[in-house]
């Protein structure tokens, strides 16, 4: 019955749950989690065009079967990050502001070990964290696992062009299935078993 009362109560809240952002601060990057086309980038772009940091970082994630496919037959597309610094750099982003870690990435913890390392190769003592709104409490929990001993913080941002709306998450199918998603990972992450 407890159960059962708990996940009544806890189920409407679970968006808002998810969604769990920072205020926002000058920090030394803004690094920008792959996994949409341009709502997390053009996010960092703001952000950057706003002063709030020098540096925007990018992320390489694995190609789709298509891309590759494409590849084998010579016909080349620019990655999600590449075609990202193109976009930023005509809205007005520094080309020499923006860093691309060139390792593939296939997760968040990838993408958050990433980070640490850079942070604790430029001595950064905050970063800027910007993923969907779903995604930011899990990605705060990795990213901040990963900057552990570096000394710097992780200020985590949704961005603004993500449409998703974690108070009425049930409303539309993407926002069931993220919330659905994140909350499983999650799950994992608090057990010790998220990548």
């Amino acid at each position: 019955m407890a159960l059962v009362l708990g996940l009544a109560i806890f189920t409407p809240r679970a968006g808002s749950f998810l969604h769990d952002e920072d205020a926002l601060a000058k920090a030394d990057a803004i690094c920008v989690l792959s996994g949409t086309r341009m709502e997390r980038q053009l996010e960092a772009a703001d952000l950057y065009l706003q002063g709030y940091a020098p540096t925007v970082v990018l992320t390489e994630d694995a190609p789709d079967g298509g891309v590759v496919a494409l590849r084998e037959r010579g016909v080349v597309l620019p990655s999600t990050a590449q075609a990202a610094r193109e976009i930023l750099v005509t809205l007005g982003v520094d080309p020499r502001a923006i860093l691309i870690i060139p390792e593939i990435h296939d997760s968040t913890a990838a993408e958050a070990h990433s980070f640490g390392r850079l942070a604790a190769q430029h001595r950064w003592d905050r970063l800027i964290v910007v993923t969907s709104k779903f995604h930011t409490r899990r990605a705060g929990f990795a990213v901040r696992r990963e900057l552990r001993g570096t000394g710097a913080d992780v200020l985590m941002r949704a961005s603004r062009y993500d449409p998703a709306d974690p108070e009425r998450w049930w409303r539309t199918r993407g926002d069931i299935r993220w919330t659905l998603s994140e909350g499983q990972k999650l799950i994992l992450y608090g057990l010790g078993l998220g990548k």
